[in-house]
């Protein structure tokens, strides 16, 4: 008897975003490219993209209602199953797209907040992902019961919608408090570990999320730190001891940055963030061979200039030098050509970064010496002020 196996499908999903005042069609391609990737990270299928030129969203519906009787006709007749806005929506956006197209509506910060529920491993990360969910909910909950609202009258059920609501909220309440309650006693607890490890040199990767860092982790601490090419692949901050040219110091890998990230998102996971926040030196890892990376770069510069460590020395590595060139230089391009391209983007960034730049390629191991040797210049020098009587071994010291 031949046994038949059978795979769940992804769902399928229409992306749906919109062109205004704020954001050209360039960049709105952009960020549904990206809006397709994360729709990939958390198990769905994107089938096509909709966009609209508008002054600004429809308090309604986001979009016209032209445009979404356009997007309820695909809908209808591919049966897609969902349907991912591109921005945050209010709930009652929601509710009317929802009531229109009768198909499930996700926007971009559910999304997003899906993706790390699937990646949270740690009790840490689980209780930060929760808590985000919760405090996006619960403006939303009076949508979890339509069914209720379709009730027209009748004895015993006037108004049960409202008191189920009400109820809900008060749950959702008393689980928020509990949630924070929960990550504060966490964060006390990492703390004393911090305080415990305080003399020595921390460093910290940070970066757009996919960038690389966790293999970059896994080279420079000959450590099997998780690794995937999807978002979010690392949540939970890793730190490991790592020894450089007889410096030991702590590097941490971070979670990835992105662009409109759930505010709930970036204040529950604050605490993980500490690490940036507390470290010495700030490993700043860029994917160079996308196509938007200056952009990313932006992000987070802005990100860590919200957590008030954007004055910290920086090293900014640029990594998928294999990929950069793989995608730019066309195999037919003379070599002396190649070469003076490249110089001349090197010494751009070198220029703009102070001189804290270097280029690799973490897959190939191609310049990780490189960037060892400029991670031991900026970490020596602290280690000899914090570590005086252990000055002979510094590189660099030969007193």
């Amino acid at each position: 008897m031949i046994e038949i196996k059978t795979e769940m499908q992804p769902e399928r999903a229409v992306l749906v975003g919109l062109v205004h005042q704020d954001q050209t069609e360039e960049k709105l391609n952009e960020y549904l490219d990206e809006l397709a990737f994360l729709a990939t990270t958390a198990g769905a299928k994107a089938v096509r993209s909709f966009y609209q030129k508008v002054s600004h969203p429809d308090a309604r519906t986001y979009v016209r209602q032209g445009k979404l009787q356009e997007i309820k006709r695909y809908v209808d007749k591919y049966e897609i199953e969902l349907v991912i806005i591109d921005d945050e929506i209010t709930p009652s956006q929601q509710r009317n797209i929802e009531k229109e197209l009768k198909t499930k509506v996700l926007d971009r910060s559910m999304l997003i907040l899906d993706i790390f529920a699937q990646r949270a491993r740690t009790v840490q990360a689980k209780n930060q992902v929760e808590l985000a969910q919760m405090q996006y909910l619960l403006p939303r909950l009076r949508g979890m019961w339509q069914h209720l609202d379709r009730i027209k009258g009748g004895i015993g059920m006037r108004g049960a919608g409202e008191k189920e609501i009400e109820t809900d909220k008060r749950i959702a309440q008393k689980r928020i408090a509990l949630l924070k309650e929960k990550l504060k006693r966490i964060d006390k607890q990492n703390q004393t570990r911090r305080k415990q490890r305080s003399k020595m040199i921390r460093v910290a990767l940070v970066g757009y999320t996919n960038v690389g860092k966790s293999t970059i982790m896994n080279l420079l601490s000959k450590s099997e730190v998780f690794a995937e090419n999807k978002l979010f692949a690392t949540l939970d901050t890793t730190v490991r001891k790592v020894v450089i040219g007889q410096v030991p110091m702590l590097l941490s890998d971070t979670v990835g940055f992105i662009r409109k990230l759930p505010h709930h998102l970036v204040e529950s996971f604050k605490s993980t963030l500490d690490e940036v926040i507390e470290s010495d030196v700030l490993l700043h890892v860029v994917d160079l061979s996308h196509p938007n990376f200056e952009d990313h770069i932006q992000v987070v510069n802005e990100t860590l200039r919200d957590l008030n460590a954007r004055e910290k020395p920086v090293i900014m590595v640029f990594n998928k030098m294999d990929l950069y060139r793989e995608r730019y230089f066309d195999k037919y391009l003379k070599a002396e050509l190649k070469e003076e391209i490249m110089a001349d983007m090197k010494k751009k960034w070198i220029a703009k970064s102070q001189g804290r730049a270097v280029f690799i390629s973490a897959l190939h191991k191609e310049g990780i010496a490189e960037l060892r040797e400029m991670i031991l210049a900026e970490t020596a020098e602290k280690y000899r002020e914090r570590f005086p009587y252990q000055v002979k071994t510094v590189y660099g010291n030969s007193k």
